[in-house]
Parts: structure tokens; C-alpha cells; sequence
């Protein structure tokens, strides 16, 4: 597409001139005229087959060859347009309706116009990507039409006229045109050109103005399988939406607030906007943090979260004190709570339902009977929604929502969908197809929560398969977590070198290939990766120099040389992130030819490198630090476990050991000096799933073994990284691509603090990182040696995330990382399978003057969005990752018992949370599970403990070493497969 544009960009003849003045005042009030000329042509060839005037007149590429025409000569026709036809949607029909044009049983022969594409960019970036995929597809044939340069279809906006109403009547002139312009051609069967759109003022438009014009209802409906891709249209286009309800329906929530008086009031301080959290315990409790509280927002209740959903962006007003509350002590689950609701009752049942009054009234009770005051948080409810974080949601139907009729037949039928996440709150779906879909993993999107619903609406997208089988369930969880793992599309491998699996450095060193690197063959680099690593980013070196120091050596892939800024696989790699980890398989970053071989430091054979040189004193002091390109030969790919073997075997005195040990010896006291500067050593449960090598079954799990050569590497991929933060935010002060973690408000450590002081008596110092590591060193109990790591799980979810910024987008000391004790540092050594490292690596290669500086690595604008999309894209990599463990774990578990340690992490008044080191999972065990009939039981927050009575007489405290049975279950509410936890 951007070759086509730039071909008419600077083609050789511009018909006409329009000009745009815009006029603005300038701070002294003067009034400027700006004048914004655009060059109308006559030679934007429509694309289609049938057409023989745009194939005389169509642009050459850069080779010299005609571009191929994308609309075909012979389009599918329906019942209303039996010659065939060409669908031309506007904006708001992409906006409601992607779903349906991604189809492969439909919606071929699409023309996108540019005004379309451009407005698509502005309201949403996801769909706009998508989009983009589409046009790219060779068989849905997608053409992007240009129409704001084509003289007969540009449309100037008239005076007085909304931006809206503009982009819709240059929507229309294009049909028009293409009508026109294709009758024409004298073909037997001249195509329609039918305009597609939701927006009922749109459609009358066309119509009066005699063009073919269909909403997508009136459309599937001519369709073979219509009846099926009805259900892909969002409901809301068959409601009253100026009313937004039902006939019947009542109002049950607060009407939301308008935009300006939301700003106005955050601009005073009386409203506060901010991100809106669910508790995954339980449904009616969210949070919100806001700069003007120190601790989070609590919001409370149905009523209170007014239509929230977790992740959007929310305005808060803050409640009269006196209606402050503490955080729930009980676990309240919707499915539990709202088990049995009818869907079409949807508006006219009671807003708060008598299970979910009882269950917050107990609550209430419990707070209200405490002797101690001065817990009670700030409470806040929702006056508006700024933006919605709605994306699409796996789920399956809720059997108990399924009416008679809707199990026979294809009548329209209301079901409720229960999210996979349980923050989200269940869907109401309407569907012709509730037989075939019961039981099976479903794809749905939220198209709207009116206050006359108690739930949200939206739309069936796709199958995804029988629940349970695995490649539902692998599917569902990248899903769940955005990961994009679609296959590479062509255009993304055409730019991997021609050569493929035969590419190798030049060997002559005269070869351009070789310019300004550094021959590095015969320095003794290995390196040290997990077993069965394929795609080896780094190799690490040391050898003594004649003055007594050390040099030592950090390689990393040089994947820059591959991949070329902006180009297509650039594009992807960008969008995609970083590459995840999953258990049975990886979703690459990068295709597989540059991942596992021509990136990748394989031993034995040349590869290009970006290397990090420093002479070090035996001490561990950095007398110096270069870098530079280069080309390096890894004498071994050892495994961790394997250094460590011939490290601890005193017979193998050879080079390479001597190399490894030294490099050891010197990690050690790169450890000591970050643990001295108040680095923090945290932890989080990590576990391996043991596979079958045929079936790819897991057979068992093990936690993870920590070995001197993990911490070996460690050590000087952060020194390298260090280093290099350091070096590119002196070239590139503004731009610099950089990696921080914030200090966390010492608020968030007040609960883990005072459990320490209640339950050990131990102190909590938060004051810096330095305290409280060490203040985390002194967390012992001589009893039990896993408390410690326990209390280090627990701090780390105090912490807050790190991200990654554009150095110009913060101050100096904001740049900091926390965790490591860092001022400053970015990430370089995994360009194979983290976007950002790449970037870095650009930034570095011009810092060095090894190549010039690309747009893209200056642009300030196109780095906060690199940033902004790989810090979603690296949170939801890691969940990904973890989600597919825990899948594991059950599986490994299927069909087995097994009794093990446990740890209670929390504590509520009706449960408390266990987690399992040897499995690496947490798991609720409720009161209800702990005997036939639900134990009754008292619940002392200030001791965090749980004494139950009756038929099974318990005492459970925080921090308790329990003994529990570990069996599989299948969470009837989420469908998923997980582990269940019974004490013993």
C-alpha cells in the first residue's frame, strides 16, 4: 500500500490544486493563514479487472512493473445483486463489524477508501492493524482507494459542516463514482457498488441520492450463510439507541456524566480519573489509584462501579467520609451469586439481586462489629466512563442461562457468556446457534452496557472448539492475552535473506558485509542457555590482559543487520512485541529462519554480533567500556546445567572452564556491589512442566533448581545493559529508549508490613530499596526456611511494573530502576525476542557512528508508542506464560492425587488462599469446601485468623504451613481445567 501512494505521491502529472487555509491566532493575537495545498490527479486506477482505461494509465512500482489490480472481474453476486458487486464500508460499519469482514465465507471485493482507513487509525488502533492484515491478504482482495487525491472523488469540507458529516458525503462520492466510472467499461455484467454502513442517516442519504446502500443486516441477510453471520452483528444496531433501551426496560444505573463536566471537574479536584480494577476475589469490589490518596480508591457495589468493566479508563467522585469502608473480607463470586438469571428479563428483575445484598450485608455486619477504627479507605463510585479498555473475550455459554427453546432450532435465543477472566462480568449474547455452541470455547465482544441492563451486550465472533481440548484451550489463552500468532504473512518474509539456511558471513574481511566490524573469531566465547535454547541471543568472554586486569566480553545477535527499520518485518515485529513463552510451544517475534539460525550464536559458525568489551580489575571495578560490531565464532552452547558441571569438576583445566570460572568469580562480585547499592532479590513461584517427548503430554512438575551459571549470565547482561542505557542517553538525550521501575508508594507495603508485625513480629523497613532488602534478609523464621521466599512472593506484588519510556518523557531521577538499585538502564541483550533491545541496538549502532540515524530512532512521537505497545505486550507475554503453566499443572494432575506443603497467603472470612511451591500455584480452598454442610466460623482481621466450628472444628493463620490434597478440577464457572486444593 505505501508503495502505491508514494507512486502517486510524485507521479508525473498533477492535474489540480486544491487548497486548504486554515486560519489560527498566534499568541500576540495576530491571525495567521495557513495554506495546505493537496495535488488532485486523474491516473488512481480503481483497481478492478474489468477496467481497461486504468490499466493504460497504472503506476509502475520501483522495478518498473505494472502494480497488479486486486478487485476481480467476476465478484460473488447475492439475491438483491445477482451481477456481482463491490462493497465499499464506511468507517462506522469497520468500527461495529470486523469480525464479519475477516470472514472466509464473505466479504470479498472490498474497497477501503483512504478517508475510511485514516479515520479507522484515529479511533482504534487494533482494528486499524487488522485491517491492514486484510488488505495485505491476497485472497479476501482488500484495495485501499485514494480517494482524498483523486479529483473526481475529493470532497473539500463546507462551511459550517461537522468532520463527521465531511468524511461521510466523500464516502458517498466515491460510490458514485465508482458506479459511474465502471459502467463504463462495457462489461456484460457490470458489478454494484454497494456502500455499507450502520449509520441510519448515512444509509437514507445514499439511497436519496440513488446509490446501493445496505445496513450489515440487510446485507448478511442476502447472504448464503447469513443466518449464521447475523450473530457477528453487534446488537446494538437493532436497538433504539438514542434511548439506549428496551421496550419495558427500566434505568437501574446512574446516568454517566458529559465529557466537559468530568474535565471540569478534574481540573478543580472534586473528580479523579483513573484506571478501573476489579478484585479477583470478588466481583463487586474495584479499586482505583488516583495521585491525590495514597492508597487506592475502593468502589463498592453494583451501583457504585455504575458499568465499569476492569481496564477502562474511569472518572471517580470521591464519597462523604462517613461512608468509607474497608476493603471485603469475603470472597463473593458472581457465577455463584447470579447463578440462574434469566437473560431476556435483562431491565426488569431488581437492580441488586437478594443474594448480592445478603452477601454485602454481611460484609457490612462484619465491618461494622470491628472494635478497632481507622481502617476504613476512601470510597469512591463511577461518574463516567473516558475510554473503554472492551476488547474480545473467550468464554463459554452458561447452561443455566439456556432457555428450552434455544437448545432446538435456529430461533434468536438470549444467553449469557461467562468470561474465561473472571474480572469481567458476564456477557448477554444473543444467538441462532446456542445448540451447536454449547460447550465449546467462544470468542465474544462487548458492543455496549446500557443503564437499562444489568449486564453488557455483545456479539458472538467465533468457535473456537470443544472446551477442554487442548487446542481450544491454547488458542483461548492467546486469545485471552492478545498474542498475535497468526503465521507471518508473505510480505514479512520477503525481506529474510534470499539465501536462507545457506546465508553465511562473507569470508572475505574486504566484503561490505564485514565494514567497520570487528574480527572477534578467535577470542574463546561460548554461550550458556536453558536446555534445548534455540534462539541464543548472547555469548559471554573473558581472558587476562598483560597488566594484570581482565577482559571480558558480552555478545548479542545482531539482528539489526536483518531486520531494516520500517520495513515489513520491522512492522510486525514491532506490533507483536516480544516473543511468548508458552509451555508446548513459542510465538516468535521474528520468523524462525532469523530466530533459531541466522541470529541466533550457534557454536561452530561465523555470526554477527553486537559486542560489549570491558577491562575489569580482578575486583570487579570497570576501568573501561567500548562497543562495537563485530563477527564472533561460539566454541560451545552449553546448557546452565551444564557450565555448572564443568565448572565444579576440578579435572577440566582447559581454556574455556578457566574462561567460564573466571567470569564466575567476577559475577559474584558484580552481586555483591548491586546488593550493596540496595538491589532487591525478589521472588516469584517458578516451576517446569515435564513433557512426554511423543505425545507432548506433561507427565509431572518440578520447581525450577537455581545454579551459580543462571546468576553467572545474569550478572553481565545487566552490566551490559546498563552500559549501554548509559551510552545511547548521551547520544540521544530525548530519545533514547530506555527501561525504569518505580519506587512503590510506601502505602502499598502497609498490609504485608503489619501481617509481619502481627504474625512475627517483624519489622518492614520501606524506606529505600537498600532497607528494605535488607530489611527482607532479616524476614527468617529458623522453623521453616521457605518463609523467607514466601515474604519475598508477597513483596514482589507490592511492587509496581516496570516499563519501558522514551527518556525525553521523563526526569533524570524518574528514570531509576527500583529492583536492580540502577540510575539508569535499558534493555539490548534479546533483540531476538524483545522489540525494544532492537531499538536499542539501532540507537547504539548510530551512538558508535557505526550507521546514520534513522527517522524512526528519532522520532519522539513513534517511540512513545513503540512504548506504549511493548508494555502491554511484555505484561501479557508474562500472563500468557503463566496461564499456560498453570494449564499444565492441571493437566500433569489429571486423574491424580496428591498430598503436599502448602503456605496460606490471605485470609478472608469465608476462605483463605494456599499456595503449593512444588507446583508453583495458588488456590482458594472455601469454607464450603471444608465439610458437606459450610462450617460456621469467626474471622479476626486484626490476627488474620479463621477458627471455624461445628462439624469440622479449624484454626487457619497467615503464614501457616499447611498440609493439603492436590487434585484436577474443572472450574465449572470458567470451564478451565485447574487445580483443586482440600486441606488435610
Amino acid at each position: 500500500m505505501a508503495s502505491l501512494k508514494r507512486s502517486f505521491d510524485r507521479g508525473p502529472f498533477a492535474a489540480n490544486i486544491s487548497s486548504k487555509v486554515y486560519v489560527r491566532s498566534t499568541k500576540s493575537g495576530k491571525v495567521q493563514k495557513i495554506v495546505r495545498e493537496v495535488y488532485l490527479r486523474q491516473d488512481i486506477p480503481c483497481s478492478s479487472r474489468l477496467c481497461h482505461v486504468c490499466l493504460n494509465t497504472v503506476p509502475k512500482d520501483a522495478a518498473g512493473q505494472a502494480i497488479p489490480f486486486v478487485l476481480s472481474d467476476a465478484p460473488a453476486g447475492t439475491s438483491v445483486f445477482p451481477q456481482g458487486h463491490y462493497l465499499v464500508p464506511d468507517t462506522n460499519a469497520l468500527l461495529s463489524a470486523m469480525d464479519l469482514f475477516e470472514q472466509s465465507s464473505a466479504f470479498y471485493d472490498v474497497i477501503i477508501l483512504q478517508i475510511v482507513l485514516e479515520e479507522l487509525r484515529n479511533r482504534s488502533l487494533p482494528l486499524y492493524n487488522r485491517l491492514i492484515g486484510l488488505t495485505k491478504s491476497e485472497d479476501k482482495r482488500f484495495y485501499v482507494f485514494f480517494n482524498e487525491f483523486r479529483l473526481e472523488t475529493h470532497v473539500a469540507r463546507l462551511d459550517g459542516e461537522s468532520v463527521n458529516d465531511r468524511n461521510d458525503r466523500a464516502v458517498r462520492k466515491a460510490v458514485a463514482w465508482y458506479a459511474q466510472h465502471l459502467a463504463r467499461t462495457k462489461a456484460r455484467k457490470v458489478p454494484a457498488v454497494v456502500m455499507l454502513s450502520n449509520d441510519r442517516d448515512n444509509l437514507r442519504k445514499a439511497r436519496d441520492e440513488g446509490l446501493h446502500a445496505c445496513s450489515l443486516t440487510e446485507y448478511v441477510k442476502q447472504l448464503k450463510d447469513g443466518d449464521r453471520l447475523l450473530d457477528l452483528i453487534p446488537e446494538t444496531e437493532d436497538r433504539d439507541t438514542a434511548k439506549g433501551k428496551r421496550p419495558g426496560e427500566q434505568n437501574l444505573y446512574p446516568e454517566y456524566f458529559t465529557m466537559s463536566k468530568m474535565m471540569t471537574g478534574i481540573k478543580s479536584g472534586l473528580l479523579h480519573q483513573g484506571i478501573f480494577n476489579v478484585s479477583p476475589y470478588n466481583y463487586l469490589e474495584g479499586s482505583i489509584r488516583v495521585p491525590a490518596f495514597p492508597k487506592a480508591l475502593l468502589v463498592l457495589g453494583r451501583e457504585n462501579i455504575n458499568r465499569a468493566v476492569d481496564g477502562d479508563l474511569v472518572v471517580v467522585e470521591v464519597l462523604p467520609k462517613d461512608q468509607w469502608k474497608e476493603p471485603s473480607s469475603q470472597v463473593i463470586e458472581e457465577e455463584a451469586v447470579t447463578k440462574n438469571e434469566n437473560p431476556d428479563a435483562e431491565g426488569n428483575e431488581d437492580f441488586v439481586s437478594e443474594k448480592e445484598r445478603k452477601a454485602l450485608q454481611e460484609d457490612v455486619k462484619r465491618t461494622q462489629s470491628k472494635t478497632t477504627e481507622g481502617h476504613a479507605q476512601p470510597t469512591a463510585k463511577v461518574v463516567g466512563v473516558v475510554k473503554r479498555n472492551w476488547r474480545q473475550y473467550v468464554g463459554h455459554i452458561d447452561q443455566s442461562s439456556v432457555s428450552q427453546s434455544g437448545q432446538q432450532g435456529r430461533k434468536q435465543d438470549s444467553v449469557f457468556v461467562i468470561p474465561m477472566d473472571k474480572k469481567i462480568p458476564k456477557i448477554r449474547l444473543r444467538t441462532r446457534q446456542v445448540a451447536e455452541l454449547l460447550g465449546k470455547r467462544i470468542l465474544v465482544t462487548i458492543d455496549a452496557w446500557d443503564r437499562g441492563s444489568r449486564h453488557p451486550s455483545g456479539h458472538f465472533v467465533r468457535s473456537l472448539g470443544e472446551l477442554e481440548t487442548k487446542a481450544a484451550e491454547t488458542e483461548a489463552l492467546l486469545l485471552e492475552y492478545d498474542v498475535q500468532y497468526r503465521p507471518f504473512p508473505k510480505t514479512v518474509l520477503d525481506c529474510l535473506p534470499k539465501e536462507g539456511h545457506d546465508w553465511k558471513v562473507p569470508a572475505s574481511i574486504e566484503d561490505a558485509g564485514w565494514k567497520d566490524r570487528e574480527d572477534l573469531r578467535d577470542l574463546l566465547i561460548c554461550s550458556i542457555d536453558p536446555i534445548g535454547c534455540q534462539d541464543i541471543d548472547d555469548a559471554l568472554h573473558s581472558r587476562p590482559l598483560p597488566n594484570g586486569n581482565i577482559e571480558v566480553g558480552v555478545h548479542i545477535a545482531d539482528v539489526s543487520h536483518f531486520v531494516k527499520p520500517n520495513n515489513a518485518m520491522d512492522n510486525e515485529a514491532s506490533i507483536r512485541g516480544t516473543t511468548v513463552y508458552l509451555v508446548d510451544k513459542r510465538i516468535d517475534m521474528l520468523p524462525m529462519l532469523l530466530g533459531t539460525d541466522l541470529c541466533s550464536l550457534k557454536p561452530y559458525v561465523e555470526r554477527y554480533a553486537f559486542s560489549v568489551l570491558w577491562e575489569m580489575t580482578p575486583d570487579a571495578d570497570i576501568v573501561g567500556a567500548r562497543f562495537t560490531k563485530s563477527v564472533i565464532k561460539s566454541r560451545e552452547a552449553f546448557s546452565y546445567e551444564q557450565a555448572q558441571l564443568r565448572v565444579d569438576d576440578g579435572s577440566q583445566q582447559d581454556d574455556l572452564t578457566g574462561s567460564i570460572r573466571i567470569l564466575l568469580a567476577l559475577s559474584r562480585k558484580l552481586r555483591q556491589k548491586r546488593m550493596d547499592a540496595g538491589a532487591l532479590s525478589l521472588s516469584s513461584p517458578e516451576v517446569k512442566v515435564q513433557m512426554e517427548s511423543e505425545t507432548s503430554d506433561p507427565i509431572d512438575v518440578k520447581t525450577k533448581e537455581h545454579l551459580d551459571t543462571m546468576s553467572l549470565v545474569e550478572e553481565f547482561m545487566l552490566l551490559a545493559n546498563t552500559s549501554v542505557a548509559a551510552k545511547i542517553y548521551d547520544a540521544f538525550p530525548q530519545t533514547a529508549i530506555l527501561r525504569r521501575h518505580a519506587a512503590p508508594p510506601k502505602t502499598n507495603f502497609d498490609e504485608l508490613s503489619n501481617q509481619l508485625k502481627v504474625k512475627k513480629g517483624l519489622e518492614l523497613s520501606v524506606e529505600s530499596s537498600k532497607a528494605l532488602a535488607d530489611s527482607l534478609d532479616a524476614c527468617v523464621d529458623n522453623s521453616d526456611p521457605f518463609f523467607n521466599t514466601l515474604v519475598r512472593i508477597m513483596a514482589t506484588r507490592c511492587m509496581m511494573s516496570a516499563e519501558y519510556f522514551c527518556s525525553g518523557t521523563q526526569a533524570y531521577p524518574e528514570f531509576r530502576h527500583y529492583g536492580l538499585a540502577s540510575e539508569i538502564y535499558t534493555h539490548f541483550t534479546s533483540p531476538i525476542r524483545r522489540y525494544a533491545d532492537l531499538v536499542a541496538h539501532r540507537q547504539l549502532a548510530a551512538a558508535i557512528d557505526y550507521e546514520a540515524v534513522h527517522p524512526s530512532v528519532r522520532s519522539g512521537g513513534r517511540l512513545e508508542a513503540v512504548c506504549k505497545n511493548i508494555n502491554v505486550r511484555h505484561r501479557n507475554a508474562q500472563l500468557a506464560g503463566r496461564a499456560s503453566i498453570a494449564y499444565y499443572v492441571g493437566q500433569a494432575l489429571r486423574g491424580k492425587a496428591t498430598e503436599e506443603d502448602g503456605f496460606v497467603m490471605k485470609i478472608f472470612s469465608n476462605g483463605f488462599v494456599v499456595l503449593v511451591p512444588r507446583f508453583g500455584i495458588e488456590s482458594l480452598i472455601r469454607l464450603r469446601d471444608l465439610a458437606d454442610t459450610e462450617p460456621q466460623a469467626t474471622y479476626d482481621a486484626e490476627s488474620y485468623t479463621l477458627k471455624t466450628t461445628g462439624s469440622r472444628e479449624v484454626t487457619v493463620e497467615l503464614f501457616q504451613k499447611v498440609r493439603v490434597r492436590v487434585t484436577d478440577q474443572k472450574d465449572e464457572t470458567t470451564g478451565k481445567r485447574g487445580v483443586k486444593m482440600e486441606l488435610v
